[in-house]
Formats: C-alpha cells, structure tokens, sequence
C-alpha cells in the first residue's frame, strides 16, 4: 500500500488500534485465514463495526489526502462474513478457570466485549440485561435492516459456548438489588449505556404522537422479532406524517424505519447548518471530515419523496395541537455565527415562521448520561455531565471493585468506543483481580 505511516491506526482513526494496513495486505495475497486472526487480534466483534461503525479509520486514511480513501469497513466486513462462511469462527473456551467471578450489567458491545476478554483468561462472567435478549444497543437500538439480529444471535451463542452466562429481564437497580452483585462477585462492570434521552421541552411536548426515537426503534424491532409486527406492539408511521429532529444515526434509522411502516410524508429538522461538501479550512486531514453525507435513510426517502428529507437550520418551537393530539409543529429558521469568545451563536430568523403538519414526532437529539437508579444505591461519583466517573484507562469507580465502560461513563458514542472501553476495563478487572494482566 506503501502509505508510510499508517494514519487509519492513529488516535484520529480506529479507537481500537485495528492492524489495518496487516489484513489488507493479507486479504490482497489472498491469506483470508491469516487476516481473519489478526482482525480478532484487536476487535471481538468486526461483524458489528463493519456494520454500524461510521469508519473513522478511512477519514484518516492516508490516500484520503488526494483520492477516496480505501474501503477499510468493506473489507472488515468481507473478512469476517468470510471466517463464518467458512467456519472459521469457533468458541474457544478458557483452559481453566481462576476462581473468581464478575458480574457485568449491560449487554451492549461494550459489556459483551469485557465478558469476552475476562472470560478469555479464565474468569466466570454473568451479564445482566434488563430487556428480553441479548445485545443491548445492537439488538434494540440499532434496526433489523442495518444489522441482522441473527448476527447478534450468532455471536453472543458463541460467547455462551465458552463459558459466559446471559441474564435477562432483570433490571439491576430496579428488580435486582445492586448490592447483591457486590456481594456475590469479585469484582462488578457498569456497562449500561447512557439511556436518558435528551428532550424538547417546548409547549405541546405533552400531546399523544410526540416519541423519544429509542421507544420508536425498540417497540418497532421487537414487534417485528416477536411477530413480524402481528402482535401491533409498537408505534406505526404507516400513513402518517413524520417529522424527526434530530440528525445523526438516531435520527437517521426513525427515517429508514418510518420509510419500512409506510409513512406518508418525512421529514428532518437539523438545528446545525449544512455541512460542507468538502473539508473546511479547519477540519485538515487526518481529522474525522464533517462534510455532507448521504445516509441510507436520507437516500432511500429521496428515492420516494423526490427530495432529501433534511431541513438545516432549523427551530423547533411549538407543537401545534388539535383535540388533545399532535397535528404539526411550528419552526424558525436560524443562523449560525461566531461571537467574539470564537464560539458559535445561534440567532433566529424574524420572518421564517413555518408550520409543518405532523401526526408522529420522533425526537432524536442524543442522550444526556445513563440513568440515574445506580447512583444512590451504590454511593457513586458522577462527573459533570452525569456520568459514572470512572477515569479513561483504568475504568475504576469511586466504590471499590466497582467498574465503568461504555457509553455510561464516557457519555454517548461510537460501537467501535464501546468495544475499545469493554476491552480496556477488562483488562483493568483482570489486573485488579489477579495483579498482574496478560490482557492487551
């Protein structure tokens, strides 16, 4: 590839180290075993970051500088479909066993990637999930057709055949006491996500047909897993007008799912300005780019609206009413400056009022921190934005034998992170159980 020095690698690329240039150049010699092993090196998972991850490591990618940059996600992707085509996946069970037992809450990638490493050196691992199966985030909060559930079914029965124990509908804090995972267990992982979504605290917010976008994905996805939605257990866009604030991922999947139900009209209110079409002066190579992009979702609604759904600039004041329901919303255009500090300002536009007819709203706005039921029961610092505090690299708690990863205690992020954190505070459990660590 002779790209000199390996940027996809770097601190601006995968969060996970993942030996890039390595299994491209096995998949291009044609090695697919070899490339298969030193991708499982460094990442339990690739079937789920080649699917969800938004690749960090091609915007960093040093041919990005004049071309596009190599498909790195395609390729992840290409060789772990491959390792399980060919049966090359296999569980691989621990020799022996240590002794001491961890119990993780949270089965999201980041609880499942520390139960794969602590399970890996010989420690007796149960996870703990509140919802009905296993996966967390990648079963509930991440729809059917941008990752098959059977991918997240195929490994997690990987992991129980080596040896871990799955736990479902109990609610750690709610219909479990917390302290009885202290007293049962060695040492205790916090792998609960960061849940509480952040709301739009404006009049009308009341009215029936206003939804967080995760109780929209996660009624959706599991009605369909339970019954193909036959069961009428979720919240149908099926000819409905939908508006979803919010963009990112969040907001991106409300629109590929609205899309799925049937809706009769989408769109998407974004408060930011359109992006640019290329990198800005300040956003160099190898930073992740913040350019325009083109979703799936935000594709396959111009394919049958005629247009793009998004609206940039955009406020959200009111929610209009009619007999005690939602009937559309009223907005404000807004412009972006730099004030004198250098941060940017937001100003509304006098006479861009608009109204926009709603039957659904989809609020999609991120999350604020994980909820708040295990603070008080275990006594635990939270840092500024709520979090767990727990510090970057060791993971440990303000409570003894007690550890943070995920989304929970670096705030709302990538799967790629979760997995990196699970790997890392794995590693920190293995060394405060044993003194020593033979984990990477």
């Amino acid at each position: 590839m002779d790209c000199g020095v390996p940027f996809c690698q770097s601190e601006a690329g995968c969060p996970i180290d993942n030996l890039i240039p390595e299994w491209n150049d096995l998949v291009y010699q044609g090695q697919w075993r070899e490339a298969l092993d030193r991708l499982h090196q460094t990442n339990n998972f690739p079937e789920f970051t080649g699917r969800t991850c938004p690749a960090p490591c091609e915007g960093a990618c040093v041919l990005g500088i004049t071309d596009p940059p190599v498909t790195i996600k395609n390729i992840e992707n290409a060789i772990i479909d491959r390792g399980f085509a060919e049966g090359w996946v296999k569980p691989e069970p621990p020799d022996q066993r240590t002794g001491k037992k961890v119990a993780i809450v949270g089965s999201g990638p980041a609880g499942l990637a520390a139960a794969a490493q602590l399970n890996k050196v010989g420690h007796t691992v149960t996870v703990y999930e509140r919802d009905d199966r296993i996966g967390g985030l990648l079963m509930y909060g991440i729809p059917p057709m941008k990752m098959e559930k059977e991918m997240v079914d195929r490994r997690v029965n990987l992991l129980r055949e080596e040896g871990i124990e799955f736990v479902t509908g109990v609610h750690v804090g709610v219909n479990m006491e917390v302290q009885e995972l202290v007293d049962k267990n060695q040492a205790l992982l916090l792998a609960c996500g960061a849940t509480k979504p952040r709301d739009l605290p404006i009049a009308g917010r009341q009215l029936q047909g206003v939804h967080f976008a995760m109780e929209f994905l996660l009624k959706s996805t599991k009605s369909f897993l339970d019954s193909e939605f036959k069961d009428g257990q979720y919240i149908s866009a099926k000819d409905k007008d939908v508006i979803v604030i919010g963009g990112g991922d969040t907001g991106t999947d409300c629109i590929g799912t609205s899309l799925r139900h049937g809706c009769k009209s989408l769109v998407n209110f974004e408060l930011l300005d359109r992006p640019p079409d290329q990198r800005a002066p300040d956003n160099p190579w190898p930073l992740w780019p913040r350019i325009y992009r083109v979703e799936y979702g935000h594709g396959e609604s111009a394919t049958k609206f005629g247009k793009d759904p998004r609206e940039f600039s955009i406020l959200s004041k009111e929610f209009i009413e009619d007999s005690g329901r939602l009937a559309g919303i009223r907005t404000v255009r807004v412009k972006w400056s730099k004030g004198e500090d250098g941060r940017f300002e937001m100003q509304e536009i006098p006479g861009t009022e608009e109204e926009w007819k709603a039957d659904l709203v989809f609020l999609a706005m991120g999350f604020l921190g994980p909820e708040e039921t295990l603070v008080p029961q275990l006594g635990l610092e939270t840092d500024p934005r709520s979090n767990f505090k727990a510090e970057f690299g060791q993971y440990a708690t303000s409570v003894e034998g007690v550890f943070a990863a995920g989304d929970c205690r670096r705030g709302q992020s990538l799967v790629v992170w979760a997995i990196k954190e699970g790997r890392d505070a794995a590693r920190e459990i293995d060394r405060y159980l044993m003194g020593r660590t033979m984990l990477p």
